[in-house]
């Protein structure tokens, strides 16, 4: 299999869209339509669903999506520890984060520590929380930003922050007429969420949080991926949860944050590490992040 296959199936899973991921891609639109059927035939499944007027991925497509990525972050760690050892750095940090992350807590964390340290390599890789398991195992990293702490032997799971969760909905929808929404008022619609079977804390947490509702949630869509679940919920598939703070950085113009009412409930992430005293540059990349573990208050939605 070609790589350039998996680059361009990367970027229309993400899109679901041919036009805008050939756009991304910075080539025409009908080699990208071509990878896409090479692809389907070279594996012998079907990987989008074409039936109805937008581009779904099959279940086997989510799959795949997560283990493309997984290949290409592999990829660009080799890359980026061969340009390393040409510019001479002594010393690196291998971090993933996981799908659903309050990213701009970790912006700000790995700003600090570029400006603290510049010396320190800090490579960054995107991996669903099964493969930051094997990654560390594997020692092919070094920490891991998880939405669960459900590690195997010889991993540490430790819990750094939390951030509310929010109800996620389309641009026209009953649910805005409330600037709260309680969470049984938003169970009485369809929901979009994690699969159980990507192995994310996503959904574990999430679904922690529905059970203590007195309206059981009607699941219509389960996705592997936030971005594919803002598609969903923008093109009206049904509601989503979130992390608010996540959302915004996404700037999507088809989808609306509303807070639960109350206190809301939250998500935790986690950090993750093989157990045994850590380097110095781990170290002191976890002082950082303890030092920065306060609750996040997410600002009000007008």
């Amino acid at each position: 299999m070609e790589f350039r296959l998996l680059r361009y199936f990367v970027a229309v899973a993400e899109e679901l869209h041919l036009g805008r991921a050939a756009e991304r891609l910075g080539i025409e639109q009908s080699p990208v339509s071509r990878a896409m059927r090479d692809l389907e035939r070279l594996l012998g499944v079907q990987l989008f669903d074409r039936s109805s007027r937008q581009t779904r991925l099959t279940w086997a497509g989510q799959v795949l999506l997560i283990e493309a990525r997984r290949v290409m972050a592999t990829v660009e760690q080799a890359v980026q520890a061969t340009k390393g050892a040409a510019g001479g750095y002594q010393s690196y940090l291998r971090i993933a984060i996981c799908d659903g992350l309050a990213l701009p807590r970790i912006a700000t964390l790995l700003a600090d520590s570029r400006e603290d340290e510049p010396e320190l390599d800090i490579r960054v890789f995107e991996l669903p929380f099964s493969q930051q398991l094997k990654g560390l195992h594997d020692d092919l990293l070094d920490i891991g930003f998880a939405l669960s702490d459900a590690v195997t032997a010889g991993l540490i799971a430790e819990a750094v922050w939390t951030d509310p969760l929010s109800v996620i909905v389309p641009t026209r929808h009953p649910l805005l007429a409330h600037g709260q929404v309680r969470l049984d008022d938003a169970l009485k619609f369809p929901v979009v969420l994690c699969h159980p079977e990507a192995h994310s804390g996503c959904y574990y947490q999430i679904q922690a949080v529905l059970e203590g509702a007195t309206v059981p949630p009607r699941v219509v869509e389960h996705v592997t991926s936030l971005g594919l679940m803002l598609t969903l919920v923008g093109a009206g598939y049904g509601i989503g949860f979130a992390v608010a703070s996540q959302v915004r950085t996404l700037l999507r113009p088809d989808i609306v944050i509303r807070p639960l009412c109350g206190t809301p409930p939250t998500l935790s992430t986690y950090l993750l590490r093989r157990r045994g005293e850590p380097s110095a540059p781990m170290k002191r990349f976890i002082e950082r992040v303890n030092d920065g573990s306060a609750p996040a208050v997410d600002p009000p939605v007008l």
